[in-house]
């Protein structure tokens, strides 16, 4: 089991969640339950398939966990880009957004590698 709140990346990812929410606050009201649902469900699961990824038994569940916040990492920047073509949100914004997403996307793959090696190890 690992120590969650030493994981910078899942604080980060937090952070972004809370980022997201707040960019889609003004979305349409006809947008409620598909894309503004859909932003907010994979943003925020980019922190919740880390956080139950550290507190599975092994090093093995974990990437397996941390692959899955970075599949839901790519779908939110599909989502975002699909969001600014429609003026839903501003270049602006989509760029910070996507500045985190790509620091949070690098930080879980080294920390993947770290924990593949740790694996190899013990072989």
């Amino acid at each position: 089991m690992h120590h969650l709140k030493e994981l910078k990346f899942w604080n980060k990812a937090i952070n972004l969640s809370v980022e997201v929410y707040k960019a889609t606050s003004n979305f349409p009201r006809e947008e409620m339950y598909g894309l503004t649902s859909q932003i907010r469900r994979s943003a925020i699961s980019v922190p919740f398939n880390i956080s139950e990824g550290a507190g599975r038994n092994s090093n093995k569940e974990f990437i397996h966990f941390l692959g899955i916040a970075n599949g839901s990492s790519y779908e939110l920047q599909t989502q975002l880009i699909i969001s600014n073509k429609l003026n839903l949100i501003t270049a602006e914004t989509l760029q910070l957004l996507l500045k985190e997403i790509e620091e949070i996307q690098k930080m879980t793959y080294t920390f993947q590698n770290t924990l593949q090696n740790k694996i190899m190890e013990k072989v």
